[in-house]
């Protein structure tokens, strides 16, 4: 390891070791919250064409359960209606609610706080009605705005190309949760990634994470690193891309355009900041991705899965809620349980064919109310080597036994029986969401080894966290349950429950999921008004 990796290890253990909330003081933020104050959510470019795009979801008759069978659905061509479509399931607005006064919208892709750090960008040649460039996605329209055009146009032709690119505004996250805020944006990103595989998957279409593009290479394609467009606004940090393919073919590669005209001004979301994080910036600069190949993720065999709800995909997608509170007297039956299980191995087809890496995220579970299950602590490690390594690593008196009536294919353990509700609730911030629902979990990954072999491989730890976590609110949607992402949780407090020292494995994101008690005080409108 170089000199300069070494540095960027060393700060990026330094920031998630202060960014952990303790039982007695949370990670630094913001000492009062102004919420007439808070950054714009959506980022939009003044200057910049704007393409409006069709409304087509509620036409889609595509089911869940076709998502999860390779070849259900024919793949749709590559032109500008299913690229409208692609966005309008995966980070378009999905309802707006009003309480009261106050108005806020929700979109297909789940965040923390309800604050959006996520910017979508689409890169295309050869797509038939949209025309060649790089394009913002603006969520609150449902449109493109159109960044930068070839000066030369390709009047060769070609195949299809269309990549989507994912930025990130630390400042929408930060403003809320101080310097916590990075690990959020990561886990949004997570989200969005699963969003996209979902929608992808139901056009038919495949979705492959770039893994040679660096940082560098990301935020110049997408112009994310043109200064001048970004003077007095909050910068966009460069995630990743992701080509979508209609047809299998040739490992993705990034677009030759040559020289490109770029039109537009990012908007101001905060004149008045209170607040600036440094260790933001640093743990951005030190978790950037210098591209290159890698490895490809070894295939796992497990049985296809069955009995998956075939309610239309569409609908479903859009209806996600993140769940408030949680009917307590509720009790799951296993078999739902069980299933939704199923759905976190990472079998070869969507949503987990997008991912590149060998399972490196494992939950382990509060099962509190599930029919036919001893209420207790349970492990479900998602590779062999991962069962061994958490054998090792936890405590020495738990059971490790198969629990009666689980699938064999599925290596859920029992580690130690009895009511967890009161520890749920402490670990999770003291929050009733963990305690109330049929279960709760935490999602421990594989850190020290991940870390060392590859310090940027920090950011696509939350990016699997999150990816889980957009299975577990869909596959709970579609077992007519609902689920909660919870960011704020005691790393430490969880770590020292299973008996865990040093940093082998880390706790990145918690979950729960639960039968929703609904607030009807709230009303629900359409996303966009040329719906109703």
């Amino acid at each position: 390891m170089n000199d300069s990796v070494e540095v960027d290890l060393q700060r990026i253990r330094a920031y998630h070791e202060r960014t952990k909330h303790r039982l007695e003081r949370y990670a630094a933020g913001p000492e009062t919250l102004d919420w007439s104050a808070q950054p714009d959510p959506f980022r939009s470019f003044a200057g910049a064409e704007r393409i409006p795009l069709p409304l087509l979801a509620d036409g889609l008759t595509t089911t869940f359960s076709d998502l999860h069978r390779q070849g259900a659905i024919s793949p749709q061509a590559l032109s500008l209606e299913p690229v409208a479509l692609l966005l309008e399931l995966s980070l378009a607005l999905s309802a707006w609610k009003e309480y009261g006064p106050d108005r806020w919208s929700l979109r297909c892709n789940p965040s923390s706080g309800n604050l959006h750090p996520t910017e979508g960008y689409v890169v295309c040649r050869n797509i038939e009605g949209l025309e060649d460039g790089i394009y913002h996605y603006l969520s609150r329209e449902h449109a493109l705005e159109r960044r930068a055009r070839p000066v030369e146009t390709n009047a060769m032709g070609g195949s299809p190309q269309l990549l989507i690119g994912l930025s990130s505004i630390h400042w929408r996250e930060a403003w809320k949760y101080g310097e916590r805020a990075f690990r959020y944006c990561q886990l949004d990103t997570g989200h969005a990634i699963g969003a996209l595989r979902y929608a992808a998957a139901a056009l038919g279409w495949s979705l492959r994470l770039m893994d040679t593009a660096g940082s560098g290479d990301i935020a110049s394609l997408l112009g994310l690193d043109r200064t001048a467009d970004f003077s007095r606004a909050e910068a966009e940090e460069a995630e990743l891309l992701l080509e979508v393919a209609a047809a299998s073919g040739t490992a993705p590669a990034l677009p030759l355009f040559g020289d490109l005209d770029w039109i537009g001004t990012a908007n101001v979301l905060d004149p008045h900041p209170m607040y600036h994080w440094p260790v933001i910036d640093e743990v951005a600069a030190a978790s950037r991705c210098p591209g290159g190949a890698q490895p490809a993720r070894p295939n796992a065999v497990y049985p296809p899965r069955s009995g998956i709800p075939a309610v239309t995909a569409s609908t479903l997608i859009r209806q996600r809620r993140s769940a408030q509170r949680f009917d307590r007297n509720f009790e799951w039956e296993a078999d739902g349980f069980y299933a939704l299980l199923d759905a976190l191995l990472a079998r070869d087809s969507a949503p987990w064919d997008v991912w590149n890496a060998a399972p490196a995220l494992h939950p382990v579970l509060f099962v509190h109310r599930v029919k036919g299950l001893p209420p207790g602590l349970y492990a479900l490690p998602r590779s062999a080597s991962a069962e061994t390594e958490l054998r090792s690593a936890l405590r020495k008196d738990f059971a490790w036994t198969i629990p009666e009536g689980c699938p064999g294919h599925l290596p859920l353990f029992l580690l130690a029986e009895g009511g967890c509700v009161a520890q749920a609730r402490t670990i999770n911030c003291h929050q009733a969401i963990a305690a109330d629902s049929a279960f709760a979990l935490g999602m421990l990954a594989e850190f020290g080894d991940t870390l060392n072999a590859a310090p940027w491989r920090y950011r696509r730890l939350y990016w699997e966290a999150g990816l889980l976590g957009q299975v577990l609110y869909l596959e709970a949607e579609a077992l007519g349950l609902r689920g909660t992402g919870i960011g704020c949780y005691f790393d430490d407090a969880f770590h020292e429950l299973l008996g865990l020292s040093g940093t082998a494995f880390q706790s990145l994101y918690h979950f729960t999921v639960g039968s929703p008690l609904t607030d009807s005080r709230i009303t629900t409108e359409a996303p966009y008004a040329r719906q109703t």
